[in-house]
């Protein structure tokens, strides 16, 4: 009998129906020479300090740090867990084969070795690595299961992390609560999760600080286009009054006229932050929100594996694009002019060197029915119309530049037109309100520019604009994953930022829930769209003396560092000798200090505290 271990209990369901293991069981489902069991995600994690030695349930300062010689792991305590574990571990006994059927990434390989691990599996295993859960995925996966032995450096990776975790989180968030939370509050210290806190404290220090002033600009109107004075800004009225009388006295003169035909690029593909980003953009969907409707979605079948760090798709996907196309009847007027030809096969779109465990986020050859909510339905549109946007020809644009002069000072307006809209007719019928704020933004930036001629001169309208300096921008939950992305660093180009994912603080699939983490502690709150750090998160950060906890650069490093254990060309070991010598320095920095304690403001008890302090979840 061949195992399959599956991550919860609806994709083994799927499973077993393509296996023919169709009768139900206890735990599992049975048939054809096969038993399909399941995980509910997690049944084992790392043990507590108070597992090691029972001195450590208390949280004492001179015990610090904990380091544990050997890493254990154990189950959840939870009746449903354990019952489901001791059907695994039956299973595990009586079958000659094991296949880890767990979720195709990092904590899906982790999550199913750890079980394995805790039923003392010896049998030979098996892994089965697909991106869509259709029928034909899981069919071709099997036929082509790989070596567990393959995977192996993955589930070193999430290992380490899991072990670097545990040793920063439970060692600082113990050291600073007892240290500076006077007793009445747990300081919770994640590797990940205060970093991030830490630009936003940042920012919300310089929204802070920032004082308004006033400021005039020189302007002038000829031949309806407005030209703005290529001088710094003014800083008095007066200064801007006898600039606007000089003005007066003089014609306009266009001094140079410049036409450039250039093109836009089309978006990219889905990875998932970048999913998060635009659903935040356009709908206000949280992170996590995004993350579990495109993972109904996903296990719905109507799109890829959604946990992704690329943009790209891989070589062999080539031919069936086609195939996906054809399926996707609600947006036939979209896809048809693109089947009247075949699909470029554009090495921004297919690049096997950009792809690593799976591809961007695709819609599958299932299209969705009436069984998605309206999140869903949202969600998956995106998907759809990005993966037909990238097919479609580049937008081709002209931007106009003209100089002009008024005695000695310069003038510059600029336009752009759009001359043949390209991958943009996809987004063309989009909502109202969408296409009438994104028309207002490019009209404020942007103005249709007449013919001009070097050397024509003319009356003009001069007159003063006063405006007002503005603060730093508060990071919005979209704005905050692209900082986490790029480990804090402001990166607008797309070609950029690819290259800055491998130092991104955190992962994909981990964001979301470092974000609400923050929310729950009362670090950080939202206003509208806003996010916003709280007194409480301030204090935490202000009595952080040690950057190293609070640098996302080095964070960054890392993370760096683990995606090489992926890869074969980092020692897992030296990661965890790096933590373990930085949490000691770090313990007797702190404990030596003499900062002062502040009184921060306490959570509401739930169901799952007690007035007893808890150690923090590692992956926290």
């Amino acid at each position: 009998m061949k195992l399959c271990i599956a991550e919860k209990p609806s994709v083994a369901r799927d499973i077993a129906k393509v296996l023919g293991a169709t009768t139900p069981k206890s735990g599992y489902m049975e048939g054809n020479g096969y038993c399909v069991t399941w995980t509910f995600g997690h049944l084992c994690t790392l043990k507590e300090p108070h597992d090691y030695a029972p001195e450590y349930k208390a949280w004492n300062l001179f015990l610090l740090p904990i380091i544990p010689k050997n890493f254990g792991i154990k189950l959840i305590n939870n009746t449903g867990v354990e019952r489901q574990f001791k059907v695994i571990e039956s299973l595990v006994k009586e079958c000659e084969e094991v296949i880890n059927c767990g979720d195709a990434g990092q904590e899906g390989e982790l999550i199913q070795r750890w079980v394995l691990q805790k039923a003392k599996c010896d049998k030979p295993v098996k892994r089965l690595w697909i991106s869509s859960l259709t029928e034909d995925a899981i069919k071709e996966g099997f036929e082509k299961l790989k070596s567990a032995e393959d995977y192996k450096n993955l589930y070193l990776a999430g290992n380490a992390r899991a072990i670097g975790d545990w040793l920063l989180g439970i060692n600082a968030t113990r050291l600073f609560t007892k240290k500076f939370g006077g007793n009445k509050a747990v300081l919770s210290i994640g590797r990940v999760q205060t970093p991030t806190l830490a630009m936003l404290v940042k920012r919300q220090k310089e929204i802070d600080a920032f004082v308004q002033k006033d400021y005039w600009e020189l302007k002038t109107k000829y031949r309806e286009v407005v030209f703005t004075a290529a001088i710094d800004r003014l800083q008095s009225a007066e200064r801007a009054e006898k600039g606007l009388e000089y003005l007066k006295q003089n014609l306009f003169e266009i001094i140079a006229f410049e036409i450039k035909e250039g093109k836009e690029k089309n978006p990219r593909l889905f990875d998932l932050t970048g999913l998060q980003v635009e659903a935040n953009k356009k709908y206000g969907f949280s992170a996590e929100s995004t993350l579990n409707y495109i993972q109904s979605l996903y296990e719905k079948k109507h799109t890829t594996y959604p946990r992704v760090d690329t943009t790209y798709l891989s070589e062999n996907l080539y031919p069936k694009i086609s195939g996906i196309l054809r399926s996707m009847n609600f947006y036939s007027d979209l896809t048809a002019p693109l089947l009247e030809a075949p699909i470029p096969m554009s090495k921004a779109v297919f690049d096997d060197a950009k792809v690593t465990d799976h591809h961007a986020i695709i819609p599958t050859e299932i299209p969705p029915t009436s069984n998605l909510t309206r999140e869903e339905k949202l969600v998956y549109d995106l998907v759809a119309k990005r993966f037909i946007a990238v097919f479609y020809p580049e937008c081709k644009i002209s931007n106009t530049l003209v100089e002009g002069q008024v005695g000695t000072i310069n003038f510059k307006a600029s336009g752009k037109q759009i001359l043949e809209p390209g991958w943009r007719l996809v987004y063309a019928k989009d909502s109202k309100n969408n296409a009438e704020k994104d028309e207002k933004e490019e009209k404020s930036e942007e103005q249709l520019i007449p013919e001009f001629t070097v050397g024509e001169k003319g009356e003009h309208e001069p007159f003063v604009h006063q405006g007002r300096t503005s603060p730093p921008k508060p990071y919005t939950e979209a704005t905050l994953l692209r900082a986490m992305e790029t480990a804090g660093r402001q990166v607008e180009d797309e070609e950029l930022r690819e290259l800055l994912k491998n130092n991104g603080i955190g992962r994909p699939s981990t964001r979301a829930n470092i974000i609400e983490t923050l929310f729950k502690r009362k670090y950080i709150e939202k206003k509208r769209k806003n996010l916003f750090a709280t007194q409480t998160g301030i204090d935490l950060i202000d009595t952080i003396e040690d950057e190293l906890l609070k640098s996302a650069e080095l964070t960054g490093e890392w993370e760096q560092k683990l995606r090489k254990i992926e890869k074969g060309e980092y020692e897992a070991q030296k990661f965890k000798e790096e933590l373990i010598e930085m949490v000691t320095q770090l313990t007797k920095k702190v404990i030596d200090s003499k900062g002062k304690v502040i009184s921060f403001q306490e959570e509401k008890p739930t169901k799952s505290k007690s007035k007893k302090k808890k150690d923090t979840n590692p992956s926290d």
